[in-house]
């Protein structure tokens, strides 16, 4: 198996209970020093410092040329920031382009920000300026030329001139991911076109953290009777509900359970990778984590073991190339021949 190559990927590593980064080689670049940090996201952690949370770009430099309460993430090139008790934004210098004003605020996406003036809200450009005056009880992120929000207890979807596209109807609707959003009835869950179709009227049970509506390489677990299975985005049934646990599809595959033991299956419902398994992980990059009794190994998606057993305390999927590890209570991080590129030190 040839190792994967990822350019200015930074690591998330800990030494003596501080934290700091390193890149694909192993090789320090922050020094732990943080009390806690997060992972990079469009170019900037926030780190913890003076009991404040602070931007930290890749360079290790902190933005301080103002501590605020709190901050969100740097989204189209602005980040949302609270002083005292209002919201407003500033660039990636720690700029503040708005002034903290409102109530409340969003991140920006399709070139808007949701935000809060009063008890209600509306949205604003990048320069300010009110796009849609502050008018809904609830509003989304805009996706796809559309947000939803919500009026008078129900949502809908508007279009970037705040004109209703779907009219309120729905107890809850999520922002569309592509052409596909989510959408709420009586505690059930369907699945709306941008076109305004439901494709998929609200029917299935909401069973929270495994059936939620939410689509994993083109497919989401439903609940029916007691037993789990999946449809695809136009409501087919693609595999019946007879397993008694699953997880979401990814790279193919997805992890279900069968008299007490773990294994993978195609889309196809075949049973590729026999149940034997205590404990899995979902596949990420071409490999899964799985456990027989106390031991972790990593397997490729032939259901080949590529990466030996280990005696270790937790393991998580492949991220960039490499995977965080946890042994004898020790972080490390093995690359996807199963070399340890980085130990803590004790």
């Amino acid at each position: 198996m040839s190792i994967m190559t990822h350019k200015n990927t930074l690591f998330k590593i800990r030494e003596r209970g501080k934290f700091g980064f390193m890149n694909e080689n192993g090789e320090i670049v922050i020094e732990p020093q943080y009390p806690s940090v997060e992972d990079f996201h469009n170019g900037f952690s926030r780190v913890k410092i003076f009991d404040r949370i602070i931007f930290m770009d890749e360079l290790g430099r902190l933005l301080l040329k103002t501590l605020f309460h709190d901050i969100g993430y740097f989204e189209e090139g602005l980040a949302r920031v609270q002083l005292v008790q209002k919201w407003g934004y500033i660039d990636s210098r720690c700029n503040i382009l708005i002034d903290p004003q409102f109530e409340g605020a969003g991140d920006f996406s399709g070139g808007f920000a949701p935000v809060q003036r009063g008890n209600l809200w509306g949205y604003i450009t990048p320069q300010a300026e009110w796009a849609i005056y502050p008018q809904f009880q609830v509003a989304g992120e805009f996706n796809n030329g559309l947000a939803a929000v919500a009026k008078e207890g129900k949502y809908g979807y508007i279009n970037a001139k705040g004109k209703w596209v779907i009219e309120p109807q729905f107890d809850f609707a999520a922002t569309f991911k592509g052409d596909f959003a989510t959408v709420v009835q009586h505690e059930q869950w369907g699945v709306l076109h941008k076109s305004a179709a439901l494709l998929i009227p609200p029917q299935y049970p909401i069973v929270e953290g495994v059936s939620e509506g939410i689509f994993s390489d083109g497919l989401a677990t439903i609940w029916q009777n007691g037993k789990y299975g999946y449809i695809n985005q136009k409501g087919d049934l693609v595999i019946k509900p007879v397993f008694e646990e699953v997880g979401n599809f990814h790279e193919g595959l997805a992890a279900f359970k069968h008299k007490g033991k773990y294994g993978y299956m195609t889309k196809n419902a075949q049973m590729f990778i026999e149940p034997r398994f205590d404990e899995v992980q979902p596949f990420s990059e071409g490999l899964a984590a799985v456990r027989i009794r106390n031991q972790w190994l990593y397997l490729d998606t032939e259901g080949n073991i590529a990466i030996p057993p280990r005696f270790l305390d937790r393991v998580a999927p492949m991220r960039n190339g490499m995977a965080w590890i946890e042994k004898n209570g020790m972080w490390a991080y093995i690359n996807q021949e199963g070399q340890i590129v980085w130990l803590e030190n004790e």
